[in-house]
């Protein structure tokens, strides 16, 4: 399988991983961090998303980054296809529309993704 085919982990799996890479039992990890082990167990499993303060705490007790953690859980995605599809099939546009859309999308993709990576 290559790398573009996998499907992209969840931050749960890679704290998860980091976790049992550290020797750390979920219930010892859980307390470190200040939350219950069902919490815990539920952010690893990927059924709940943790706040940003308890995920600068996993990440601080892993020893790494929560943005180290976020970065390795999901790369940035790709520009979707479908939307810069849709700019170039509009026939009601000029190139110069077209290529302005463009890059408007982009810059606000670009914004949204870096805002996200500081707020975590």
């Amino acid at each position: 399988m290559t790398d573009s085919s996998r499907t992209p982990l969840h931050v749960g799996e890679i704290i998860r991983s980091r976790r049992e890479l550290a020797e750390l039992s979920m219930r010892r990890l859980a307390a470190m961090v200040g939350i219950s082990g069902p919490y815990l167990s539920q952010i690893e499993r990927g059924l709940r998303a943790p706040s940003d303060r308890v995920l600068h705490a996993i990440a601080s007790s892993l020893r790494t980054t929560a943005d180290a953690l976020v970065d390795q859980a999901s790369p940035e995605p790709p520009a979707p296809v479908a939307v810069l599809a849709a700019i170039s099939a509009d026939p009601d546009l000029t190139a110069r529309q077209r290529q302005a859309l463009v890059e408007v999308y982009t810059a606000l993709r670009e914004t949204t993704i870096a805002r996200r990576r500081r707020g975590r």
